[in-house]
């Protein structure tokens, strides 16, 4: 199945942002789990940022004209 080369690069940059994010959140969460006094909100803006580019990626991966 032939792929368009700007919806295959674009599909690279949602892997690459919901990685990043997801990333950003696992070493967030080592501090905490390392005892290091953590804020909160940003745990949760972490966290927010992950779940909205996985559903980003998602719904692209998901798209029907995609293929």
């Amino acid at each position: 199945m032939y792929m368009g080369g700007t919806k295959r690069a674009r599909l690279d940059e949602l892997r690459t942002e919901a990685n990043y994010h997801r990333q950003r959140l696992d070493l967030y969460r080592a501090k905490l789990y390392g005892g290091r006094p953590l804020n909160a909100a940003r745990l949760e803006d972490f966290q927010r940022a992950s779940d909205e580019a996985a559903a980003r990626l998602a719904a692209a991966l998901s798209d029907p004209r995609s293929g």
